[in-house]
């Protein structure tokens, strides 16, 4: 097999298309999701974003029990959820409800983000200036998953739910200390020194006794060609480049190759279409296999959305034909 060690998994921020009502991207990640069981992929992740035009996903627990309740054996969990946001005791409650309504099938990815711009963070009782609680946060979270906390969330569970830490650089050393598994995406992969940091994390967790476990996020598209792969990846770059330049993350629309662009958005797309990994099977395949080496992992996330559904479930389906193929 290409990747007989690496487990293979998606996250879905269920992304809103124009023309559509936010429900449907809802409904959307649900059928992928039962798709992704069919399959073989390891885990169905979904994400935390409030008050964002493109992403219609602001409750991953509320989401994550559709999700569950429409599958019958694949992982699904939060990619993750952002604790600035919450209390950990509700968090713990949340995901212990899950696990005790789907055993062994509930994970919790937490993460430091904040919200998308100063108004949402306002109506999030957040301050961006505030103090950096994450680390006194996740310990506390861990200790009500694990009955150590001085008080005992219930539902009561004879098992911890699986916590993982979506990291940047300063995180991998919090998951590290914490002895816990590591997601890592975004620009953080592509930083000429994220091998050592990633040794860094390694020696951590095992000086706290437990064993790494690293999983890399990245955008992936599979196509005929590079060309209609990064036909594919265009929405979201476009989307992306939206943001940069008005501040809204909009939702996605159809390829139209004549679409006036600033300079300064074309270089966000260019940047953002180069950062997915994308073309036919044999240059995905080539370029996976370097990340993976570069980095190690135990598991790639993919997290991959455009707007043409069918061209999407395409680009999943051949993924895990990738991963499956004797090699």
């Amino acid at each position: 097999m290409m990747f007989p060690q690496v487990r293979l998994s998606l996250l879905d921020r269920s992304r809103t298309r124009s023309g559509e009502p936010d429900e449907a991207a809802l409904g959307h990640t649900v059928a992928r999701a039962r798709r992704a069981e069919q399959l073989g992929y390891h885990r169905f992740w979904v994400a935390e974003h409030h008050a964002v035009p493109g992403i219609a996903s602001g409750s991953p627990p509320v989401l994550i029990a559709a999700v569950a309740a429409r599958t019958d054996r694949i992982r699904v969990g939060s990619g993750g959820v952002m604790l600035p946001n919450h209390q950990p005791i509700v968090v713990a409650e949340q995901f212990a409800m899950l696990e005790a309504l789907f055993p062994g099938r509930i994970d919790l990815g937490a993460g430091r983000s904040l919200g998308f711009t100063p108004p949402v963070r306002r109506a999030l009782r957040r301050d961006a200036a505030g103090p950096d609680t994450f680390a006194a946060d996740l310990a506390e979270l861990r200790a009500y998953l694990d009955g150590t906390a001085p008080v005992t969330v219930r539902p009561r569970l004879d098992r911890p739910v699986p916590l993982f830490v979506l990291a940047t650089g300063r995180g991998l050393a919090v998951a590290g200390d914490a002895g816990l598994p590591v997601v890592l995406g975004g620009p953080a992969l592509d930083r000429d020194g994220i091998g050592e940091e990633l040794a860094d994390y390694r020696a951590r967790v095992r000086a706290a006794g437990a064993q790494p476990y690293v999983v890399v996020s990245r955008d992936v598209l599979v196509a005929d060609s590079v060309a209609a792969a990064r036909e594919l990846a265009l929405p979201e770059a476009w989307a992306l480049a939206a943001a940069r330049t008005t501040g809204q993350f909009p939702a996605l629309e159809p390829v139209d190759p004549g679409r006036p662009l600033s300079a300064r958005q074309r270089t966000v797309v260019e940047d953002a279409v180069g950062r997915t990994v994308h073309g036919d099977e044999a240059a995905v395949a080539d370029e996976l296999r370097d990340l993976l080496a570069r980095t190690g992992a135990d598991e790639l996330l993919a997290s991959t959305s455009t707007f043409d559904r069918a061209a999407l479930g395409e680009s999943d389906a051949r993924l895990v034909r990738m991963f499956r193929r004797d090699g």
